[in-house]
């Protein structure tokens, strides 16, 4: 009598597009208990908290802004590789103008470095959207071209060199703390909650999807595509600068080399992870957040479980590729029927799993 009307409601939160890839990430948290049996501690030493799952946060901040760009961009049927030259760029300059200043520690100095930063990425954003909106180049083929052309700027900007600097109000970009929490975790989750709300509270998420959607008709409707596809790649590069400021300030260096190396790639899979289509149209802010902890958590459960790190990116790739089996509602699907079928000994016919493919289209 209880279970009957349990079931439907069950039914609705499975079906959520929130729901796997937040059980995924709780499995991920879970399993690190089994090595380190105190995963879940938080300690507040000198008034900053301390823990493993703080530093998931912290070390997946620049990642999730990178996603969050990412999103935006792929909502609108494009794609986004330039964004980890972006993050290299960004990080450059700002620690050449901090290392060239006369007083490296000063405000001024911080505030003029970020600017530069900044700067850079909506011109480099400019670019991209222009080419793809106003030329008509393949989103994968402009992106592309600034993703190797940006990381030889990015060495051209550092000579070749780590630059190393000493600034702490730079510092606190990435490395430091505010209210006890890591600067960063604040500073990504609060771009992940303006995002959240600047396309879910106004009219601009439903145009994002309405272009990515179906160009044609969106524009027969009325609808500027052109500045809202340039709009997306400016934003994404804005995010991408943002993560190369964190990464160069953790550290207190620029590597034009090695800084946001393949995040675009790390960026694309929290997006799919996250239960946005590649197609565009359909995009989740927080199924993008979710994504983009899940491959940090992912990173640390490998090194926690002492997987050697020449098998790291299998384990990795064979995660996420059953991250997005369990989320597709086709293969959910067939193993359901495949399950009945041998428990009631009768297979389905073709015709009968195409007819449910057809009605699941």
């Amino acid at each position: 009598m209880t279970t009957a009307p349990t079931t439907p409601r069950m039914r609705a939160v499975t079906r959520h597009r929130l729901f796997w890839p937040a059980a995924v990430l709780a499995v991920l948290l879970t399993a690190n208990l089994a090595f380190t049996s105190d995963f879940f501690a938080l300690h507040l030493k000198g008034g900053h908290l301390y823990g493993s799952t703080i530093d998931i946060l912290h070390f997946g901040a620049p990642l999730i802004l990178v996603s969050l760009g990412m999103t935006l961009v792929i909502a609108t049927g494009g794609i986004d590789l330039s964004v980890g030259s972006t993050v290299a760029i960004a990080g450059a300059l700002a620690c050449l103008h901090i290392s060239e200043a006369t007083d490296p520690g000063s405000l001024g100095t911080v505030l003029g470095a970020v600017a530069i930063a900044l700067g850079t990425a909506v011109l480099l954003g400019i670019a991209n959207g222009v080419l793809v909106a106003r030329v008509g180049v393949q989103p994968i083929i402009a992106t592309l071209i600034l993703m190797v052309a940006g990381r030889g700027v990015a060495q051209l900007i550092t000579d070749g060199q780590i630059i190393t600097i000493t600034s702490e109000p730079y510092k606190l970009i990435g490395g430091g703390y505010w209210l006890a929490m890591p600067f960063a975790i604040l500073l990504s989750g609060l771009v992940a909650l303006l995002t959240a709300l600047l396309t879910r509270s106004t009219a601009l998420g439903l145009l994002l999807e309405s272009v990515g959607g179906n160009p044609v008709a969106s524009r027969l409707v009325g609808i500027r595509a052109t500045r809202l596809v340039a709009l997306v790649y400016v934003f994404s590069a804005l995010c991408a600068a943002v993560a190369g400021l964190m990464v160069s300030s953790n550290v207190s260096a620029a590597d034009g080399n090695n800084a946001g190396l393949w995040i675009e790639l790390d960026a694309i899979l929290a997006v799919v992870i996250g239960g946005t289509s590649l197609n565009g149209g359909r995009f989740s802010i927080g199924g993008t957040v979710l994504g983009a902890l899940i491959i940090q958590t992912l990173a640390t459960t490998v090194y926690t479980m002492g997987i050697p790190p020449e098998t790291t990116l299998v384990f990795k790739a064979f995660v996420v590729i059953t991250v997005c089996l369990v989320q597709s509602p086709n293969f959910r699907a067939g193993l359901v029927r495949h399950g009945a079928g041998r428990r009631s000994g009768v297979r389905p016919s073709p015709a009968a799993a195409m007819t449910d493919r057809e009605a699941g289209a």
